[in-house]
């Protein structure tokens, strides 16, 4: 199935790339990538599963992405953060845990790797994602590297992240707590939109009080931040209630 506005264009010829995962039945199945590039990976069952043991160092679990309505896992604290920053992106419309197995050649010989992440974009492009701190990549240098040539071949984007800015996160998590629609009170919605916060930019205060009572209306006010409606400076400073608010034009 080709995506409707993937930049892809599927191989002429097999690239022996195998890749292993599940369908959405959960058969197992092994394809050559010039097969399996065109499948649906952030919808498919994981690869693998997520395992917890007494005593692991890392903290795995699963985020509930409001971009799909669905669960997400994760293997560590540092992934959970990415999976949240994918959600709340205005460009991601599918993520998916764990999508596959890749069968690599490295300088030290073949190595199978599943990568974190299987983004797509609302413009059908793709993201491989793995999810590795800088201090942490050691050896796997070279299996990333691998992963992304495979990813070039069928017009993937690949990237390697490590940990996000703090205050990023602080303010992403914050606005988090409302991303589930129950948030929005309708009628608070309309409200804003009369506003015209696209030319008269207020601070967060003036826009939850010129709505009613903060205690009610602010779970709107971010819920609106965090399907991007409106905006403000997440990235350069602390969210605030003197924030500047913007809409969208």
């Amino acid at each position: 199935m080709l995506t409707s506005g993937s930049s892809a264009l599927a191989p002429q010829r097999r690239l022996g790339i195998s890749l292993s995962f599940r369908t959405a039945d959960g058969t197992r199945v092994t394809e050559d990538l010039a097969d399996a590039w065109s499948r649906p990976f952030e919808r498919l069952p994981p690869a693998r599963n997520l395992v917890q043991y007494k005593g692991q160092r890392n903290f795995t679990g699963s985020w509930w992405c409001a971009t799909t309505a669905e669960h997400v896992g994760f293997e560590s604290w540092v992934e959970r953060d990415h999976v949240m920053l994918l959600d709340h992106a205005a460009t991601v419309v599918g993520i998916g845990s764990q999508p596959f197995g890749i069968d690599l050649e490295t300088d030290d010989g073949t190595r199978s790797h599943v990568p974190d992440y299987f983004v797509r974009e609302i413009d059908g492009s793709v993201s491989v994602i793995d999810v590795r701190p800088d201090e942490l990549v050691g050896d796997d240098a070279a299996v990333f590297s691998a992963t992304a040539d495979a990813c070039e071949l069928v017009g993937w984007k690949y990237r390697r992240v490590g940990r996000p800015d703090p205050v990023l996160i602080e303010n992403v998590r914050w606005l988090a707590g409302y991303r589930h629609p129950r948030c929005a009170r309708q009628e608070l919605c309309s409200q804003v939109k009369d506003m015209n916060l696209a030319r008269n930019p207020a601070r967060l205060v003036e826009v939850a009080q010129a709505l009613g009572d903060p205690v009610v209306t602010l779970p709107t006010v971010f819920h609106l931040l965090w399907r991007h409606d409106l905006t403000t400076d997440i990235h350069g400073a602390r969210l605030s209630m003197n924030s500047l608010v913007r809409a969208e034009k």
